[in-house]
């Protein structure tokens, strides 16, 4: 695997900097020509040791590419010509972002990524990417600070010599800039709230773009997906009366219902619907079949079904022994 960066230093000789271009542009082309799978990282915030990490971590599995976002859209533009399948990329291509090529599974490469993310402290004046949760118990706070919460509206006590969070506080929300106090006292509790890594952001596969949240489906939800969509279809064919493979067999089942609703009103009869003429003639000798086969089964504990019918009299007629005739007084 290699990362490559774009050179944020100037370089004497307009030559250099048009080598470097276009060494730089050969190396994309011929990641393109070589991957037909392409994550769309985010790259804010991770600096080149972690980058390092990540790389060691991908070799073998995938390429990573970094590059100032003027020179990818300039060789985007031409390639295109050559695979118009890229296309989108090019309008992809803004802030902070990188490549990784792969031509294995993606989640296993998506899994590498989120794995080498490293955990941040809350720094005022940064845009919180994630809800920020203190939770409740001790803080190991001295009580002379209690005030220092209660500038947040966050309610404590004192218990066992040091300040304790009464309930979890949502301290703060994803999208929100942090505060100075906030990010203070995070700091005071050791809590670090925030992980940065390579943010995936966009997957090209073959020509088409689609977000992250696709490789978290399963096959159910897939499954679930198309059956709900093949519902839909037979629903609004037969509602407009359009026949389609989805809507044939419900098409179908309401045919036959309707022969079989014809044939009962007349004297019109064929097999299946004689059964139920049949049926709807003599009903009980349909019910007297049923039990048959239960009558002969064995009750609970083993005694046949007769001998407990037996003993139910018995216990009867001890009950009513047993009342000595001031049932009627009760």
């Amino acid at each position: 695997m290699l990362v490559i960066t774009g050179s944020k230093h100037k370089m004497s000789g307009g030559g250099k900097v048009t080598e470097k271009k276009k060494e730089y542009g050969e190396r994309l082309v011929n990641y393109l020509n070589e991957y037909s799978k392409i994550l769309l990282v985010g790259a804010d915030n991770v600096g080149s040791s972690q980058m390092q990490k990540i790389r060691q971590a991908l070799r073998g599995k995938a390429v990573v590419l970094m590059g100032k976002n003027t020179m990818v859209r300039t060789v985007l533009r031409d390639y295109v010509q050559a695979n118009p399948k890229v296309a989108p990329l090019i309008d992809l291509v803004r802030y902070n972002i990188g490549f990784v090529f792969t031509n294995g599974d993606l989640n296993s490469v998506k899994d590498i990524l989120l794995a080498n993310r490293v955990g941040a402290p809350a720094k005022a004046g940064i845009i919180a990417p994630n809800d920020v949760i203190v939770p409740k118990g001790p803080t190991g706070m001295e009580p002379t600070q209690t005030s220092f919460l209660q500038a947040l509206n966050i309610a404590s006590k004192i218990n066992k010599g040091q300040v304790e969070i009464v309930n979890d506080v949502n301290l703060i929300k994803a999208g929100e800039k942090v505060g100075s106090s906030e990010a203070t006292l995070l700091q005071k509790l050791n809590i670090k709230p925030f992980t940065y890594g390579l943010t995936l952001l966009n997957i090209y596969d073959n020509g088409a773009i689609y977000e992250p949240a696709v490789l978290s489906m399963t096959d159910s939800d897939i499954l679930d997906k198309f059956r709900a969509g093949v519902a839909n279809v037979a629903s609004l064919s037969l509602e407009i009366g359009f026949p389609t493979l989805a809507s044939l067999p419900h098409a179908l089942s309401d045919a036959y219902k309707n022969v079989l609703a014809l044939a009962v009103s007349t004297e019109y009869s064929f097999p299946e619907a004689q059964k139920i003429k049949d049926f709807l003639a003599n009903p009980g000798a349909f019910a007297a079949a049923a039990p048959a086969a239960t009558a002969a089964a064995p009750a609970a504990g083993g005694k046949p079904a007769a001998a407990a019918k037996e003993e139910a009299p018995a216990a009867k007629e001890e009950s009513e022994d047993d009342d000595m005739g001031f049932g009627l007084f009760d």
